[in-house]
């Protein structure tokens, strides 16, 4: 797998990579990224980049980051025929691209650097479940695409933010929309380092360099042994939230 048979498969994704390091941006015709569940989405193209870049060795170190000035506020919902949430099938596609979006992720065997440019309302838990965090001072993260939003926070933020946060901070995290700016979040310790924006992917690079500057199977033995209790609670808890979330929609 070599990044030019991939680097431009992905409408919402841009690519590129220096030095072993893979630098993946969110975007919407080049600026912020929106998130919509269109089979051709973001939903879906997430979890299928995901996976390619996992099998790509020539990957050694993996920054996520946004366009813009946000990381991902805001939900498109496009077509009605694209996302009809009452719809079985839709829920079944749904249930499979969010399978795909957390576990594609997790099984990517080289350090993520999540550098989060603004804030991150929708799925912020795909740049905290990196290994390191980084955030814009002026960022904060709250999730507003579930129960806020009239669905059940269960297709794997359910097990990240109480992880994270501590079981009673995560769930009243997740029921109230609660917004926690990017001090606060290195001081609760899901932010590694806050940086002014202009610092912020020069700092990533920074890292990610010294990453990939050491041996190849120190830097993926590493991944793959600070992940494997999320993987083991993702395994065991995401399929049932997918279909509780799918459920509450149906008549």
């Amino acid at each position: 797998m070599r990044l030019e048979t991939y680097q431009d498969s992905f409408k919402y994704i841009r690519l590129r990579r220096e030095d072993g390091v893979l630098e993946m941006t969110i975007h919407r015709d080049g600026g912020s990224a929106l998130w919509d569940f269109s089979p051709t989405g973001i939903h879906n193209e997430l979890g299928q980049a995901f996976r390619i870049i996992g099998q790509d060795p020539e990957n050694r170190v993996v920054i996520l980051t946004g366009a813009g000035d946000i990381f991902l506020t805001e939900l498109d919902h496009g077509d009605p025929a694209d996302a009809e949430p009452a719809d079985a099938n839709f829920w079944d596609r749904i249930y499979r691209e969010g399978k795909a979006l957390l576990t594609n992720l997790m099984e990517i065997e080289v350090p993520v650097i999540a550098a989060v440019n603004g804030d991150a309302f929708i799925h912020a838990e795909l740049a905290v479940l990196s290994d390191i965090v980084l955030s814009a001072e002026n960022a904060r993260f709250a999730d507003k695409a579930h129960f806020v939003n009239g669905s059940v926070p269960s297709d794997g933020v359910q097990i990240i933010w109480p992880m994270l946060l501590g079981p009673n901070r995560g769930r009243y995290f997740l029921i109230t929309g609660e917004e926690i700016d990017a001090v606060e979040a290195q001081r609760l310790g899901f932010v590694a380092e806050v940086l002014p924006r202009e610092r912020l992917l020069p700092r990533a690079w920074e890292l990610a360099r010294q990453i990939a500057a050491r041996s190849p199977r120190t830097v993926r033995y590493t991944r793959l042994a600070l992940t494997q209790d999320i993987k083991r609670r993702l395994q065991a808890e995401l399929s049932h939230g997918l279909m509780l979330e799918g459920m509450a929609f149906l008549p």
